[in-house]
């Protein structure tokens, strides 16, 4: 598949609201010591909204197109051995269906459902749903990036311009970083205006794509928190790669990434986080 058709667009918008709507905000504000569990690390949490709304998309996408390789968090958490099937797939779909967890499970509604889908290693579409607000980011390579309200109306996005760094705010994990790359970003977060993190990758997106933030330097690759939110963020204009110059694609697995205005922003952004 070259490209997703407007009306599969669609389609696909409508389960990741199918799933919010009947797995998802259900549980919101309802989750308990049973319905939740740690991953990797006591604040890596997964809950039973996160798996049963994934099983639900994998379903629904099963059925409109069955040769479909699908990439899901959960799915990988249990195997990761699925990641492997993503850069040979002619037609994949990489799901996370409960992005900012975190904020779900202590009855924040920072939270969001994403799905990319991902062509013989290319991004052909990105849909970020926002369950509480019931809207959408989306792309489609050379059709722009555009917020979709919960009744329909269609706005286009643009990022942030580029500017003086000192005058730029981002986001960034500090504390996930590597200890070896920890302290220099730490101190180059403080030569911006502001510096946070929002723990959920949907909305951090959602922030750059809507130009309320001009940069976000990751520490991981996962595909299901970047593919989407960055062919939306390249359609509103921004332009991103690793730290190493590398071009994104959902593929790569390893290094760090950041998502600028532009590519001068971006040079500039690199070197005021003291980033090596």
């Amino acid at each position: 598949m070259e490209s997703v058709a407007e009306e599969l667009l669609e389609e696909l918008m409508s389960y990741l609201r199918d799933a919010a709507v009947e797995e998802i905000l259900p549980r919101f504000r309802s989750v308990s010591s049973d319905s939740k569990r740690a991953k990797t690390s006591f604040d890596d949490i997964v809950t039973d909204a996160d798996i049963a709304s994934e099983h639900l998309i994998a379903e629904k996408l099963r059925t409109r197109l069955p040769d479909i390789v699908i990439i899901g968090e959960e799915a990988v958490s249990e195997d990761p051995s699925l990641l492997d099937r993503l850069s040979g797939a002619d037609l994949a779909a990489v799901v996370d269906p409960l992005d900012g967890t975190w904020h779900f499970a202590h009855g924040s509604p920072m939270f969001g459902s994403i799905l990319a889908i991902v062509s013989r290693g290319r991004t052909i579409a990105g849909i970020i749903h926002y369950p509480v607000l019931g809207d959408f980011l989306i792309a489609r390579p050379g059709g722009g990036a555009w917020h979709v309200g919960a009744d329909g109306a269609s706005t286009r996005l643009a990022v942030a311009g580029g500017g003086s760094v000192n005058e730029m705010q981002g986001f960034a994990a500090v504390h996930a970083f590597e200890a070896q790359t920890r302290a220099s970003v730490a101190l180059g977060v403080l030569n911006f205006s502001r510096v946070t993190s929002w723990r959920c990758s949907a909305w951090e997106y959602r922030m750059l794509a809507t130009g309320a933030m001009s940069f976000c330097l990751n520490e991981g690759m996962n595909p299901w928190d970047h593919a989407a939110g960055i062919l939306i963020h390249a359609e509103a204009g921004g332009y991103a790669a690793t730290t190493t110059g590398q071009p994104y694609r959902p593929t790569v697995a390893k290094g760090h990434l950041l998502a600028a205005p532009d590519s001068q922003s971006w040079k500039a952004i690199l070197e005021a986080l003291s980033y090596r």
